[in-house]
């Protein structure tokens, strides 16, 4: 058995980030979320708080356990108080120059054997952990799915210089958090965003083309196809801005013009209609309460 976590730095407040301390506190293990904006991590505080409430109102968390769980929460804006913490999962914004600064500052803080991971979900491993400099055999993707306290899968991806010792944690980590882990080699995109992405540019495409309206093609892929949520709807859901950085990685990174996106997405993110997040994108959705 490999050496447990017990604490885990989670940088990055935002959907992906507050999901993951959120599994990672109702899993029995120490969860602190970083960020340096403190409205986002207000907003993480809330997202917990609401989470937990309803997990006990629907009689699928005692209350005992809710306050377990929300004392394992902790909350701050500099991760270099928690350096003997034995992970630290980066889910900063989907952009190379961005996770390399802070590996750089992960490889000069944590603790000695932590576990430094990324949540990327289509950068290459190997390439961030150039910035790790010595350590870059600790480094390692750790790809969850929104939304994380619900989605089973993390797609683990190993780097160039990996080792099997980091693998292995990371697995058993992955486990420990209810999650499946699913191991994939260091490509642009992984398998999963190798294989969604086209799909959901394809369906700009036929929006753009007037093959069908939005709703149609999602109705289409969901009664035809059996899909849970339409491509479209989708990509509202992961946020239009995040799908675009993805297929620009995978486009410069493959050099494929199937990976670039359509104009009608460039045109959305540049109008900043994004999804769910800013309540228009593809779609329309009321505020959030």
């Amino acid at each position: 058995m490999s050496k447990p976590v017990k604490t885990i730095v989670i940088v990055g407040a935002g959907t992906m980030g507050s999901g993951i301390a959120l599994t990672a506190a109702q899993s029995g293990i120490r969860a602190v979320q970083i960020d340096v904006n403190a409205a986002q991590l207000e907003k993480a505080r809330g997202y917990h708080t609401k989470q937990i409430a309803r997990l006990v109102e629907k009689q699928k968390m005692t209350a005992d356990d809710a306050a377990a769980t929300a004392a394992r929460l902790e909350y701050a804006a500099d991760f270099t108080a928690f350096k003997d913490a034995e992970c630290v999962v980066e889910a900063a914004s989907e952009n190379p120059e961005v996770k390399k600064k802070l590996f750089r500052s992960f490889a000069e803080t944590f603790a000695a054997d932590a576990l430094l991971a990324t949540n990327t979900s289509s950068i290459s491993i190997t390439d961030i952990a150039t910035a790790a400099g010595a350590r870059a055999s600790q480094v390692i993707g750790m790809h969850f799915f929104n939304p994380v306290p619900v989605m089973k899968l993390v797609e683990v991806i190993r780097g160039l210089a990996t080792s099997d010792e980091t693998v292995t944690r990371t697995l058993d980590l992955a486990r420990t958090m209810g999650k499946t882990p699913v191991l994939a080699n260091d490509r642009a995109g992984f398998v999963s965003n190798r294989v969604l992405m086209p799909l959901i540019n394809e369906a700009f495409y036929a929006w753009m083309e007037g093959v069908a309206k939005p709703e149609d093609i999602d109705q289409i892929m969901v009664l035809g196809c059996n899909f849970p949520m339409g491509p479209l709807r989708l990509a509202d859901f992961i946020g239009l801005d995040v799908c675009h950085d993805i297929m620009m990685v995978l486009y410069r990174e493959l050099g494929d013009p199937k990976f670039f996106p359509c104009p009608m997405l460039r045109q959305l993110v540049t109008a900043g209609r994004l999804g769910n997040k800013t309540n228009l994108g593809v779609f329309e959705y009321p505020p959030r309460v």
